[in-house]
Order: structure tokens, then C-alpha cells, then sequence
């Protein structure tokens, strides 16, 4: 049996909200962060986008180092005693990924440690895959707590497509929403964390994870048809390891971006795998409000869950995470309320 954790508590910082509590209330209540940006259209228009209101004008790296370590800060004021003896597992883009805001991952762990006032533990790591990055770091997390490396586990993430070479190269990649290509995403940016502990201690638990790799990723050179077998193997895998089928699901969130090739590989997903009676399953992306995250979205999408079962009205019990990257990379987690 694999072990699992729970989620003691949580951090956010995006376009709709500064902390946890009020970026969720945005979320339920559908609002968004889409205003025109500094940066032009192919066809001279403003470019929407979803950046984060922070107080000072920091740019790059300080700008990413200072929204992680607010999201770092929230979620350590409600459990006090996880600072000074907490791994950060710190999720961030792929490093081939155009136009990331930072240049190396360790000197921007250093950074956010500096701010949020604690010593980088040594067990600390970068996991730059991108939007799944969370699930891969939440694997190690778990097997760090079972094994007793420490009592806390921070999984945190900070992205933001947000700069001038992220805009052109997806701009001139045609995947941009614009009033020409209604197939494209939203650029946005956020930082959220969430602190995880050995079960028994928070009230929603991890209960299965699955990590695979999609053939026919977006940027598939073969032209391979896309039949969803990485995020199907993903939910398999996850479901597995919690011992139920995808029909016991109460409601999934996903990170959506936009693009019309992510829904297909979600509804493949279901498709493949949900059989028999079964009550409706709600999906929900923080997308909507925010376009699209990137690393920072699976440390998001599993404080909603938390915040949802915390404030009573998540959409069931349990609930299953999912996020991939444009290289294939795919992602599942089954997470669980406890019982009050």
C-alpha cells in the first residue's frame, strides 16, 4: 500500500485574491483576474491576461520570489510550529519553457526562503515539469513523511507566462486567446502552497497519485491522434491506489487552460473509464479565473479542494485533481474530506 498525507494547510497568491480564503470566494463566485495587458496582438490589440495585483511593481525573478513567499507565509501562520524544520518542495516551469520569469530554481528557492525568514532545508528540492509538477512533488512528499525525513512537507508552486518572451513565442505559436484564435489560453500567473503532514492530522487527505506520459502531446511531431492514454493511465493509477472506481468520484478539477486539445484528453479520460450509475460529476478549473497558471496550478487546484471541504460546499466526496504539460507529462490525485 502506498503511503499518503494530509493537507494541514494552505497559501495562495493570485489575480482574484491575495490569500487562500479570498481567492476560493472569487473562484465560487465565478469572478476573474482577465484585464488588457502591456502587450500587443499580432493585429495591434491589447493582450488579456491575469496578473497579480501586488502592492510594489516587482518584475522577474523578485516578483516570483515574493508571491511564493506570501503564499509560503499564509500557509505557516496557521500551523506555526512547521517553520524552521519544513522541507519545501518548490514546483516551477519546465526549464526549456520560453520566457520563464527566473533563471535558476535553487537561487529562486534561496530567494523565497530569505523572505519568509528560515534556512533552505536540506531537503528541499526543485520539480520543474510545469503544470503536473505538484503531482510529481506530492510523490515525494509522501514518501518523505512516511519515511520520517521530517514532520512537514511544503509543496509550493509559482509561475507566470506573463513576460515578453513567453507572450511572443505562444503568440507567435498561434495558442494565445485573440479575437482571431478562439482555440488559445489566457496568460496568467499566481503562487499558491500547500503544507502536508502525516495522515491523521489534516482534513483532506491524499489517497492515490498517478504520474504518466501522453504519446500524442500537443506538440507531437508524429501527428498522433489523440486517444488520451496518458491521462487515462494517470486516473487509472490514481483510483487504483485509493480502491475505488472513477464512478465513486464526487467532482474533478482540472487545469483547463483554454485550448480545445485539453478538454478532448479529459473527456477521453472519463470516457475510458467512468462505467456504471454513477451521481454527476462537477469540474472545475481555476482557469476561468485565472487563464493559465502553470506550476503554480496543482498546489492551487488542491487548496480549493481543501478550502471547499473546509467551507461545506465542495461538489462531493472525493475529489480528483488533474494537470499535464505540453511535453506529455500527466498528472492524477484522488484526495478525500475526512469524516467530521
Amino acid at each position: 500500500m502506498k503511503p499518503s498525507l494530509d493537507i494541514v494547510s494552505v497559501g495562495m497568491v493570485t489575480a482574484v485574491g491575495l490569500d487562500a480564503p479570498s481567492a476560493c470566494a472569487a473562484m465560487r463566485a465565478r469572478l476573474d483576474g482577465f484585464q488588457e495587458t502591456r502587450f500587443v496582438g499580432s493585429g495591434g490589440e491589447w493582450l488579456n491576461g491575469a496578473p497579480v495585483p501586488l502592492p510594489r511593481n516587482w518584475i522577474g525573478e523578485k516578483r516570483m520570489a515574493h508571491m511564493a513567499a506570501a503564499a509560503i507565509c499564509e500557509a505557516f501562520d496557521a500551523v506555526p510550529e512547521a517553520r524552521g524544520q519544513t522541507p519545501i518542495l518548490l514546483c516551477l516551469a519546465e526549464e526549456d519553457r520560453p520566457g520563464r520569469p527566473y533563471a535558476d530554481g535553487g537561487a529562486l528557492l534561496r530567494q523565497i526562503a530569505g523572505i519568509v525568514e528560515i534556512e533552505v532545508h536540506p531537503a528541499s528540492r526543485i520539480v520543474a515539469h510545469g503544470r503536473p509538477s505538484g503531482h510529481a512533488a506530492f510523490d515525494s512528499a509522501r514518501r518523505a513523511l512516511a519515511a520520517g525525513d521530517a514532520p512537514f512537507v511544503m509543496v509550493a508552486g509559482v509561475d507566470s507566462y506573463l513576460t515578453s518572451a513567453s507572450v511572443s513565442h505562444y503568440l507567435s505559436s498561434q495558442r494565445l486567446l485573440t479575437p482571431v484564435n478562439p482555440n488559445g489560453f489566457i496568460p496568467g500567473e499566481a503562487a499558491a502552497a500547500v503544507l502536508c503532514a502525516r495522515t491523521g492530522t489534516g482534513s483532506l487527505r491524499l489517497h492515490g497519485l498517478g504520474l504518466a506520459r501522453e504519446a500524442a502531446h500537443i506538440y507531437n511531431t508524429h501527428d498522433l491522434p489523440l486517444r488520451g492514454d496518458g491521462m487515462t493511465t494517470a486516473y487509472r493509477t490514481a483510483l487504483d491506489e485509493t480502491g475505488i472506481e472513477m464512478n465513486r468520484l464526487g467532482y474533478r478539477i482540472s487545469d483547463l487552460v483554454g485550448e480545445q486539445y485539453w478538454f478532448k484528453q479529459t473527456a477521453l479520460a472519463s470516457l475510458r473509464l467512468l462505467r456504471g450509475r454513477h451521481e454527476f460529476q462537477d469540474l472545475w478549473s481555476p482557469a476561468e479565473s485565472l487563464g493559465n497558471i502553470g506550476a503554480a496550478c496543482v498546489p492551487l487546484m488542491a487548496g480549493m479542494a481543501w478550502m471547499a471541504a473546509r467551507k461545506g460546499y465542495a461538489a462531493g466526496n472525493p475529489v480528483l485533481i488533474e494537470a499535464s504539460n505540453d511535453s506529455g507529462a500527466c498528472g492524477a490525485a484522488v484526495l478525500a474530506a475526512r469524516a467530521a
